[in-house]
This record gives structure tokens, sequence and C-alpha cells, in this order.
């Protein structure tokens, strides 16, 4: 027996499934203050919108900063005089100095965001009505709405979900192109990878990796006859979506105008990536640059892709199993997944990308193959590749497939099973899942599984339990019910702390142990053991929300 559902309400449960997740998200918006990354993000979208400029943590594109800024400028905030060198301090300044209300801008910022969780949800459950069935899509939808991690970033203005929206879209609209390579499927597949790209920067390797190893699955599986009648073809529709690829990441910074160079030829790391560090065609290139303007996209692409480089390069700080690192580990990516996914949707989600590339395999389908090879060409390229582990949010990608696999396998089972027991068994997973919504509410961003035990902060920090003291908020409500007037705080995140209803604080600093109530994010704690330690030796009073515990020292 085959789940189903007629037509009208195979489209319109995934659609009452996005808006449910879309309400949860937006019932979380009071609760916490600004996370880390969203004051900049906010400034930079409003800059772009307003000033023409593009000033602040340029390796990230702005189509997402821009969605974000929409509202806020709606509704009346700008940028007075010139524009502030850095962007966390001018995000601070937009949201606490603007004649617009500080929750209320930051709640226009991250509306701006839910477009995006409804894509994601759409395109998921699209990929898998298109090639599978409709009971299985539903499925997808479900498990996908219902994954805390997904709805806790997507409450919060940052890339991770717009791009992973994206993404999975493109790879959708791959496998479309697949099927009929028209001009019309390859216009629709560069505007989806062109706005993914245009979003962030890894969507060019999570879209070309999936890719090639969709291509290399179809090139053994395609009849070499039939393959080659199209080829050319192909190729010329491949080239209409990669120019519109292009046309996409250079237009989104808008029409304005720039010289990539002086006439005295100043270097410029926009054109030494273009035309390379020497010879003529270096030469003629910053001879032409100098005295043709060109749109400002054309220098920030290759300044976004040198951003990424070097920060890769270099890596980031790093917290995992109580260990710090600056280049990472290998296996991060596959521990934050392990902990940080509802365990229905891991065990079934495993099991159906593995039953989708058996019965793939066996049938020579890539379509059945397509969720599973992508999810492990893009989690290899991440954990061979990456060196900035800080989050489980850099392959939130990996969710929409795990999703597909685990709405596969449910429904596979369902059809299989015949015994009550078994199908009472799969519907408890299923319960289980939804039942996360309300077990982890309102810390959706900080949610652990139970493998993660009673102390999740010993495992991962960084976006995956406090990300820039998020629950400040709910701090000061505990430190007022307290009757707390004296406060050591040691807090790593851009929230102006000189505006907010604190008692009187200092801040605590590395190696000095104090007495008296303290506060502590735990990023600040963990990621900085040697100046910190001292305070492990006592018991936390309380943990407030999933970011700070509260300590008094006698």
């Amino acid at each position: 027996m085959q789940i189903r559902w007629p037509s009208r309400w195979s489209r319109a449960i995934p659609a009452l499934l996005a808006a449910l997740a879309c309400a949860l998200c937006i019932s979380t918006y009071p609760v916490f203050g600004n996370f880390w990354d969203e004051p900049e993000h906010i400034a930079a979208g409003l800059v772009l919108l307003e000033r023409g400029q593009y000033l602040y943590d340029n390796q990230h594109p702005p189509f997402a900063r821009l969605a974000a800024a929409i509202g806020p400028y709606l509704a009346g905030v700008r940028i007075h005089g010139a524009p502030l060198p850095l962007g966390e301090a001018q995000g601070r300044d937009l949201l606490y100095n603007s004649p617009v209300p500080y929750e209320r801008v930051l709640t226009l910022a991250r509306l701006g965001m839910l477009p995006f969780l409804l894509l994601l949800v759409a395109a998921s459950w699209a990929w898998m009505r298109r090639w599978y069935s409709e009971g299985a899509a539903a499925l997808t939808a479900l498990f996908l709405a219902s994954t805390p991690v997904i709805l806790g970033h997507a409450a919060v203005v940052a890339v991770d979900v717009p791009v992973t929206a994206l993404t999975t879209l493109a790879l959708y609209l791959l496998l479309r192109w697949f099927d009929a390579p028209s001009v019309g499927t390859a216009l629709w597949l560069g505007l989806a990878a062109g706005l993914a790209v245009a979003t962030k920067m890894s969507a060019i390797p999570f879209i070309g990796i999936a890719a090639l190893s969709l291509i290399a699955l179809r090139l053994v599986f395609a009849q070499r006859t039939a393959l080659s009648l199209h080829l050319r073809r192909r190729a010329g529709t491949a080239s209409v979506a990669l120019l519109l690829l292009l046309l996409i990441i250079v237009g989104i910074y808008g029409p304005r105008l720039v010289y990539l160079t002086t006439p005295q030829l100043t270097p410029s790391s926009a054109l030494d990536f273009l035309a390379g560090s020497h010879g003529a065609l270096h030469d003629l290139a910053y001879r032409l640059a100098a005295r043709v303007p060109v749109p400002l996209g054309v220098e920030m692409v290759p300044i976004n892709i040198l951003g990424v480089e070097w920060h890769n390069a270099h890596g980031h700080p790093s917290f995992l199993l109580g260990q710090t690192s600056s280049t990472g580990w290998w296996y991060f990516y596959p521990v934050a997944l392990a902990l940080k996914t509802p365990l229905p949707l891991l065990l079934l989600g495993l099991c159906g990308l593995g039953l989708l590339a058996v019965r793939g395999l066996r049938a020579a389908n890539v379509y059945l193959l397509a969720p599973a090879a992508c999810f492990i060409s893009i989690l290899v390229f991440c954990c061979a590749y990456s060196q900035i582990n800080i989050g489980v949010r850099h392959v939130l990608i990996a969710y929409p497939l795990l999703a597909m696999g685990a709405g596969y396998a449910a429904d596979a089972a369902w059809r299989q099973w015949r015994s009550r027991a078994a199908r009472a068994a799969l519907a408890l997973l299923i319960v289980w899942q939804v039942a996360t919504l309300a077990s982890a509410y309102p810390d959706y961003l900080a949610y652990f599984n139970l493998l993660a035990g009673a102390h999740p902060e010993r495992i991962l920090v960084d976006s995956d339990l406090d990300w820039g003291g998020q629950d400040l908020r709910r701090l000061e409500k505990v430190l007022a019910a307290r009757g707390v007037r004296q406060l050591w705080l040691g807090y790593r995140g851009t929230a102006d702390l000189a505006r907010e209803p604190l008692p009187s604080y200092r801040l605590l600093q590395p190696n000095q142990p104090v007495k008296g109530w303290v506060a502590i994010t735990m990023l600040t704690l963990q990621e900085n053991q040697a100046g910190y330690g001292w305070l492990l030796r006592y018991q936390p009073v309380q943990r407030v929300g999933s970011s700070f515990d509260l300590y008094y020292i006698p």
C-alpha cells in the first residue's frame, strides 16, 4: 500500500508545513537579541542598497544581505553620513540609533530570510515529487520543516539557509536539464545557480562537485550513441546557463561603474585574478582597466573568491570535543551532523540515501542516485578541503538531502511493511521527529540530539550552541529577577552592551579570577579555557538559554 494524497493535498501539505515552519521562526524573534553576524549583514546590504557600495566582509556576495536590508530600508532605516569603516559597528549603529526601534529593524531584516525557507521546502518537495512519489515528497517536506537546525538558522539574518535553498533548487534544475536540455531549462538552471553563487561562494564547489558527480554517473549510465546525438545541444544550452550565471553574479552588485586600477596602474588583486600577475595579457588588462570603467561586480566577484581562499588557507579558531584548532579537523562535519540532526531524520535519512544508491546503481538510474551522490560528494569535499570549521551551518545542504532520504525510506517502508507493529514503529519515528520542534523550542539553532548528552558545550560551540551570546536578552531578565547589581561579564558578540539594560558590569578578563556574579558565554569559555578555566571549578547557578552560564563566586 503506497501513501497517496489527492493532487490538491499534495500541494497543500508542503505549503502548510512551510508556513508553520515560518510561523515558528517568527515566534522566536522576540526571544533573541542579535546574533553575531546579523549587524554586519544588515549593514552590508543597506549600504549597497542605499549607496551602491559594497564595504563589509566581502568574502560574502550580497544577494541574501540585500533581502535582509529591504525591509529596514522600506521602514526608513538609513545610513547617516559616511559609512563606518567596520561592518559590525555600522550594523550596531543601524540597530540601536535608527529612528526605527531595534526590535523592528531586526524583525524586518529576519523576515527577509523566510522566503528562502519556503523555497528550500518547495525545491526539496518538487525534487522528490518529480522522480519518486507524492508520499515521499510530502514526507520530505515534513522532515525538513521539522528539523530544528534548519528553522534556527532560517530565523537569523545569515547566508546559510539562503544558499542551501538556492543550491538545492539548482541541483533539482540540473536534473531537469538532464531530462530536457532546452534553452528554457538552461535559463532556469543558470538563474538558480547564479543566485546561489550571488549568496555565498560555497555554492561554487557545492554545485560544481555535485554536478560533476551527476554528470559522471550520467556518462556511465547513458548509452553512448544516445549521448552523442545530444552533445552539441547540451553544450549550447549549458553555455546559456553559464552565461546567465555570470551575468547574475556580476549584476547583483548593481549598475555602479568602477575603474579596476588607477592611471598609475596601481596593483589590483581583482585584475591579477582575472588576467594573471604578469605577462602580456596582464599588461593589456591593466592599460584597459585604467581607461574603461566596468560594473562593480567585475571587481567584487574576484575579491569574494580571494577572500574565501584566504580565510580557508589561514583557517579559523574552532572548537571540537574539548580541543581548539585554527585549521579544523577532517571529521568536524560528520561529528556535527551526527549530533545536530534529530535521530529519526539521521536514521531514516541515511537508510534512505543508501537504499536510493543501491537501487540507482542496479537500475543505472541517475535520478535515483542523485540525492546520495550529492550528499556524499559535497560532504567528502568539505571534510577534505575546509579549514573553516565553525558550525554545521556550513553544510546545511546535507539536510534537504537527508530529508529526501528519510522521505523515501519512510514511504518505501510503509508500502512494504504490512504488520501493524512495523507501521506503528515507523509512525513513532515520525512523531518523534516532529516532537523535537516542541522539545527544542525556542532554541532551534542550539539544538543537539540525545547523543550529545547533557553537556553539548564540551563538543561544539561556535554557531552550533552560542553564536555571539544570542541569549543576552534572557540574561538581562534573569539578572533583574535575581536582583543582581554588580556583574562580571565574559562576552563575545556584537551587541552594544552600553545600550542594553544590564546591571553595572565589568568585562571579565582572562587569567583574572574574580568574586561575585559572573556571566560568561559558552564561546568565551570553551575557546579560551586557558584563560577562563578557573571557572570550571565552580558549579553554575543557572544556564541561561543555551549560550550563557551564570555563576556566583563566593
